[in-house]
C-alpha cells in the first residue's frame, strides 16, 4: 500500500474562496456530487432525489457554545480563553491566549464581571491546555458573557448572523466550539423533503473541540498525535443502524464528526466516551456508505478523512474541480456527497 505523507495532501486554494458569511439560505449551497466517476455540479436541495428510500441519514445533534471568553490578568494584561470543555458544576478545560502565562493559582477578572481561577495544566503538567474554576455556572456565563468562536480563517468578529447561522437547526446538546459545518446546509424544509423521500434520521453527539483545526506538523502522518473529542450514540440510533443495514439501506453520515463517532464505536464497543481516532488511506470502514462533508483545509486530518472514504485520486480530482469552478471552501462553505470506495 502507498505510505502518504503531508505532502501529499496539500493543494493551492485561492484565498477569496474562502467562505467568510454563509449563504442567504442554508439549502441553497452548491453541492457537488461526487458519487460517481465524473463530478456533477448541484445545488443541496438536490440532495433527497440523490437518496434512497430506507437509506439513514445520521446527524451530529451537538450545539455550539459561546465558548470565547476575554478577560485580563492582575497586572492588567488581556487575554482570551477558548472553552474546550466543562468538567464539572464551575470547572472548565480551556486554551489560554496570553502574551505571558500567568501562575497557577491567578484569579483572573472577566469582561461580565466573573472570575476564573488559573488551576494547572490538563490533562498533566505537560498538557497544552488549562484548568480553570469559574465564579459561577460555565454555560450560564458562556451564554451572557461569550462570543461565538468562530475558525481561525474567518476574519471578522462573531454577529448576530454568526449567532443564528454557526449552529444546526437540530443542535440539542451543548458543548461543542466548532460546528458539525455539513450539518449546517440542513432547515426544516430539507428535513420535510428528506421525510417524503422515505429516508430514514437519526442522530449522534461529539462535542467538536478547537483541535479540528489543529494543523498536521509531521511530514510522516502516522506521527500526528490526534485531538481527544467525547461522544455518544444513543441506543435507538444503535438500533436503526442494524436495521438499515438488514433491510439493504445505506448509512449516510452529515459530516466527519459523525464518521468519527460511528467509526469509533465500531472499534471500541462503546456507544460513549472519548476518540481520538485518525483516519487515513488504508482505513477499515464498518459503519458509514456514503458522506455528505463540506471542503477542507490543505494538509488538513479531515482531508485524509475523505481521501480514505472516497478514494485518494478521486478526492484530488473533485478539489480540483471544485476549485475550478470557485466552489466555496471550509465553514460556511459548499459542500460535497461521496460514496465510500472500499
Amino acid at each position: 500500500m502507498r505510505q502518504y505523507t503531508l505532502g501529499d495532501f496539500d493543494f493551492a486554494l485561492p484565498t477569496d474562496l474562502i467562505a467568510q458569511h454563509p449563504a442567504a439560505q442554508r439549502s441553497a449551497s452548491r453541492l457537488l456530487d461526487g458519487t460517481g466517476a465524473q463530478a456533477v455540479d448541484r445545488i443541496f436541495r438536490d440532495l433527497p432525489s440523490l437518496l434512497n428510500p430506507g437509506d439513514l441519514i445520521v446527524f451530529n445533534d451537538t450545539q455550539v457554545v459561546k465558548a470565547r471568553l476575554f478577560g485580563e490578568k492582575p497586572t492588567g494584561g488581556r487575554l482570551e480563553l477558548l472553552v474546550e470543555r466543562v468538567t464539572g458544576a464551575r470547572e472548565v478545560v480551556a486554551h489560554m491566549k496570553v502574551s505571558k502565562k500567568p501562575p497557577a493559582g491567578t484569579v483572573l477578572q472577566m469582561d461580565g464581571g466573573f472570575t476564573a481561577k488559573l488551576e494547572g495544566r490538563w490533562p498533566d503538567d505537560d498538557g497544552s491546555l488549562f484548568r480553570f474554576t469559574f465564579s459561577d455556572d460555565p454555560y450560564a456565563i458562556m451564554e451572557q458573557h461569550g462570543h461565538v468562536p468562530l475558525p481561525p480563517y474567518i476574519a471578522h468578529a462573531d454577529t448576530p448572523e454568526d449567532v443564528a447561522r454557526y449552529q444546526t437547526v437540530f443542535a440539542k446538546h451543548p458543548g461543542a466550539v466548532a460546528a458539525p459545518t455539513a450539518a449546517l446546509h440542513f432547515d426544516e424544509a430539507m428535513l420535510a423533503a428528506l421525510d417524503a423521500r422515505g429516508v430514514k434520521r437519526a442522530s449522534v453527539t461529539l462535542h467538536v473541540g478547537a483541535g479540528t483545526f489543529q494543523p498536521v506538523k509531521t511530514d510522516n502522518i502516522s506521527e500526528h498525535r490526534m485531538h481527544s473529542e467525547w461522544y455518544s450514540i444513543p441506543q435507538t440510533t444503535l438500533d436503526a443502524i442494524d436495521t438499515t443495514h438488514a433491510e439493504g439501506g445505506r448509512i449516510v453520515a452529515i459530516g466527519t464528526t459523525t464518521v468519527r463517532t460511528l467509526e469509533s464505536w465500531a472499534r471500541t464497543g462503546r456507544s460513549s466516551g472519548d476518540t481520538a481516532i485518525f483516519i487515513t488511506p488504508g482505513f477499515d470502514w464498518r459503519v458509514v456508505d456514503m458522506l455528505v462533508t463540506n471542503f477542507h483545509l490543505p494538509k488538513s486530518t479531515l482531508l485524509m478523512l475523505v481521501s480514505a472514504f472516497a478514494g485518494y485520486e478521486h478526492i484530488l480530482k473533485l478539489y480540483a474541480h471544485a476549485v475550478r469552478e470557485r466552489y466555496r471552501f471550509f465553514s460556511y462553505g459548499d459542500a460535497m456527497l461521496l460514496a465510500r470506495t472500499d
